[in-house]
Parts: structure tokens; sequence; C-alpha cells
């Protein structure tokens, strides 16, 4: 993704650099001296939301800076997303709850009370002599 292209969906996201806190450590595994001696892992936190990511997959600590910021903006929108089906399942659940009941379900259950209501009858003390 372009560096344009970050910015647009940074934008439409509605977030802002100034929201970002980015931080740096040296990374581990493959990448000999360099990873040992510079520091390219990246650790970058949305204030806001409280999401953050560490990328250390490149050499490179302009490579992780681009990649974090894209990990994040895809965490973030699947926050929001999880967010979004939670408040319509939210909603189906009230919505389902104050329909009222099926006619032939109604019924149904009226008459398996009375049968049960029956049986409660029929068990009744046996009087002893």
């Amino acid at each position: 993704m372009s560096k344009d292209g970050l910015a647009e969906r940074m934008r439409r996201l509605g977030i802002r650099d100034v929201d970002l806190e980015e931080t740096f450590a040296r990374s581990s595994g493959p990448g000999g001296q360099n990873v040992n001696k510079v520091a390219t892992a990246v650790t970058l936190h949305h204030r806001p939301s409280g999401i953050s990511v560490t990328v250390q997959d490149s050499r490179s600590q302009a490579v992780n800076r681009k990649l974090a910021r894209e990990r994040l903006l895809d965490a973030i929108e699947s926050a929001r997303e999880e967010q979004r089906m939670a408040e319509i399942m939210k909603r189906e659940k009230e919505r389902r709850g104050k329909s009222p009941r099926p006619a032939r379900l109604k019924r149904k259950i009226l008459e398996s009370k009375r049968k049960r209501g029956e049986l409660k009858k029929r068990r009744a003390k046996i009087e002893s002599d």
C-alpha cells in the first residue's frame, strides 16, 4: 500500500497521527548484526482505542513502521466491525424478545401446562386409615 493510500485509509477511519504512540526496540530473529545494534522493531499504540501492534518483520525500521500502521488499521477496522455486529445482534435479540409468540406455539404451550396441571392433581396424597 502506498503512503497516500495509508494516509487516505487513516483519514477515512478518523485516525490522526497525534493519536498514535510509536516506540522502537531492538528486534530479534534473523537480520544479523543489524537487528542486534539498531532499534528496528516498531510498536504502535492507538491511544483512544487502546489497540497496540508490534512489528519486527523486516531489518528496516521504515518498512516496519509502514507495516505497523497497516496492521494497526486492520486491527481497528476489525474491532469496529465486531462492535457493529454486536450492536446489530443485540438489537435483533431485543426485537425477537418483543415480538408476540405465534398462536400455534401459544396453544401448544398452554396445552402442555394444562396436562402438567392435571398430572400434578392426580398426585394427591393417599389417605391412610
